[in-house]
């Protein structure tokens, strides 16, 4: 130990340090904390806060305890449209994940083999993923208008090829729900999997090219690659983006209000929007509150279910 080192004096001087450093991080956190709470924290508390209140948009708000929640609990609308959201919430995730993992998989090791490359993406993969994140810098508007017309019963690009054909179409949207719910359910899955097909891209290109080699060395093709080494090292992405997918499937809602009729098909944000258009805000603002409980729970499912040890490579 140096002269004038005590082992008191150390201790100190790494105490010191210690707050030294904590100061320095919370000075550059205080002020995005600070934007944090005001813009993010407080307006989810007064939602929870107006969930209790028979507030219909006036300065005045009566505390009513649980009676908008017990006014939920008997509402059969409620019910139909949280029935559609929790169906969205269950496959919209599974089929654009899926969709997105099979065309990253694809763009980066569905090509030939080439020489000097143990993997190889198909010819033109960077164009590829151009075109599958395009509908990503779309308006969500402007992505139902288009669907709308395209699933249009009279005039609708589908339904019109099929007259060609012979064939009468049905009406996508304006009559089954189970049609209608699998309308939206392309929709949803065409608007997001490029997103996803980007991020797992992403994912896979960050594996070592030694890990496939050693795997095709040992014998296995493609299907055995993926399962077997390429699912397992991009797993933590793909759980965080299944929450990300499940929140987006049960929020759903620009979509469903311009492309679905209401009487056909209405999912729960949509209900909670017309009680916002009604006038009856408390009623409303409840819906919210069990939808973010929803998202809450989901989210935790996920991490929990979803849990693998971390391989590190």
């Amino acid at each position: 130990m140096p002269p004038g080192l005590t082992p008191r004096r150390v201790r100190y001087d790494r105490r010191y340090r210690t707050l030294d450093k904590y100061r320095f991080i919370l000075g550059f956190l205080a002020v995005p904390l600070a934007f944090y709470a005001l813009f993010v924290v407080s307006p989810f508390l007064q939602a929870i806060y107006y969930s209790f209140t028979d507030w219909s948009g006036g300065p005045v708000a009566n505390f009513t305890g649980f009676d908008n929640y017990l006014k939920m609990w008997d509402d059969a609308r409620f019910w139909d449209s949280l029935k559609i959201s929790a169906l969205l919430l269950v496959i919209a995730p599974a089929v654009t994940l899926v969709l997105g993992l099979f065309l990253a998989y694809m763009i980066t090791a569905g090509g030939r083999h080439r020489r000097g490359q143990a993997i190889a993406g198909v010819a033109g993969s960077s164009f590829y993923k151009v075109v599958y994140f395009f509908p990503q810098v779309l308006s969500v508007s402007i992505v139902a208008v288009v669907w709308g017309r395209v699933f249009n019963t009279n005039s609708g690009l589908i339904n019109g090829g099929l007259d060609e054909a012979g064939i009468e179409g049905p009406a996508w949207l304006g009559g089954d729900e189970t049609l209608a719910l699998f309308t939206l359910l392309t929709v949803i899955s065409w608007s997001f999997v490029g997103f996803y097909v980007v991020l797992f891209s992403a994912a896979m290109g960050s594996i070592p090219k030694d890990i496939h080699e050693a795997a095709l060395l040992d014998g296995a093709g493609r299907a055995r690659t993926f399962f077997g080494v390429t699912l397992p090292l991009i797993w933590d992405t793909v759980r965080t983006g299944w929450i990300y997918m499940g929140i987006q499937a049960l929020d759903t809602f620009a979509i469903c209000l311009v492309m679905v009729p209401a009487h056909v098909l209405k999912v729960t944000p949509v209900f909670l929007y017309e009680r916002f258009r009604d006038g009856q805000y408390g009623y409303a603002t409840s819906i919210g509150v069990v939808l973010l409980v929803l998202s809450v729970a989901f989210s935790l499912i996920v991490m929990r279910v979803g849990h693998r040890d971390r391989i590190e490579y």
